[in-house]
């Protein structure tokens, strides 16, 4: 379509247009690095033609950023084809981000017919060259089996090595592993020290877990105030079972001062949570009065959502005050 307008310009335009083109190909392209700073300062039309000239002369670099642009939407229409026809361009050269990001576009079906043995390949090759998001992930495929022959302990050997660069799920995954004894000897002292670093990483399922060794003295010492701390830290967070334990603690005493009203509180949490047995511990409560106003009504209905859900004593206390 260029070409036949062209065509029909005038002589002189020709000439003019001429001289433009010979002065385009005299000049020199932008370098990388600068393709890279209009890119960071958002100048993406500027970045995207900078890393498609590279790209294709074959720059490892500049594919994956084109990639990237492609698979984000920035500076160009989404396109997820062509974010994978240059991931794997920059991932046949051995670059680990690549790898990872044509792993998980395999595993989404994004831009390509979802496969997750190519999944699990790509997954394996950045996992290799030290790529702690492809380890985790790795880690996962052999658990469950996707793409790779179910094998414990390629995921332990994989979550280790996640864990080991600071990555949290897989410290949280490494530790049930252990816990259980999945792929490895079962130790629960080196469970509760991998849910200990998940946990001060602010991961809640491994606070709640690391609750449960302190209140039970499964791999460290029994210890009740590191419980509740830990449950509550959990519960903060929204975990059902944390905020469920943390109020039998408040109920108790346990770990903490005994206060009937905090109780009632993370009872309710995890009752609006759908915890049947937080639901009917909670009736209880109004039907006693016990850090709530009483309430009989209150408790009829938590009875009965317990019911629902499938705890037998909240049907049983149910039928008794609907008579």
């Amino acid at each position: 379509m260029q070409f036949s307008r062209i065509f029909r310009l005038t002589a002189l335009a020709m000439l003019c247009f001429s001289s433009v083109v010979q002065a385009n190909e005299s000049a020199e392209p932008m370098s990388f690095e600068d393709a890279v700073k209009a890119y960071e300062d958002r100048q993406y039309d500027k970045a995207l033609e900078g890393f498609r000239y590279y790209a294709e002369k074959g720059d490892t670099a500049a594919q994956f950023y084109l990639a990237f642009m492609y698979d984000d939407g920035r500076g160009v229409t989404k396109d997820d084809k062509q974010a994978v026809y240059w991931y794997e361009k920059a991932a046949e050269q051995g670059d680990a981000q690549a790898q990872f990001n044509l792993a998980v576009m395999y595993r989404k079906g994004q831009g390509v017919t979802k496969d997750d043995k190519q999944a699990v390949y790509w997954y394996q090759k950045a996992a290799e060259q030290g790529d702690v998001k492809a380890q985790f992930s790795l880690a996962v495929m052999y658990r469950k089996g996707q793409g790779v022959a179910k094998d414990d302990k390629q995921a332990v050997y994989w979550s280790q090595k996640a864990a080991e660069q600071g990555n949290a799920n897989a410290q949280f995954n490494l530790a049930i592993m252990l816990e259980d004894g999945q792929g490895v000897v079962k130790d629960d002292k080196q469970a509760a020290y991998w849910y200990q670093k998940a946990a001060e990483q602010g991961n809640a399922n491994a606070q709640n877990n690391l609750a449960f060794m302190y209140g039970n003295g499964l791999g460290v010492a029994k210890d009740d105030k590191e419980a509740a701390y830990w449950y509550q830290e959990a519960a903060k967070q929204g975990n059902s079972d944390s905020q469920f334990n943390l109020a039998i603690m408040y109920k108790k005493g346990q770990g903490v001062t005994k206060d009937a009203k905090q109780a009632a509180y993370w009872y309710q949490k995890a009752a609006e949570q759908g915890d049947a047995t937080a639901q009917f511990n909670l009736g209880l409560m109004y039907f006693n009065g016990q850090g709530v106003k009483k309430d009989t009504k209150k408790a009829k209905a938590l009875f009965k959502q317990a019911c629902d859900g499938g705890e037998s004593d909240g049907c049983k206390n149910y039928q008794i005050l609907s008579k």
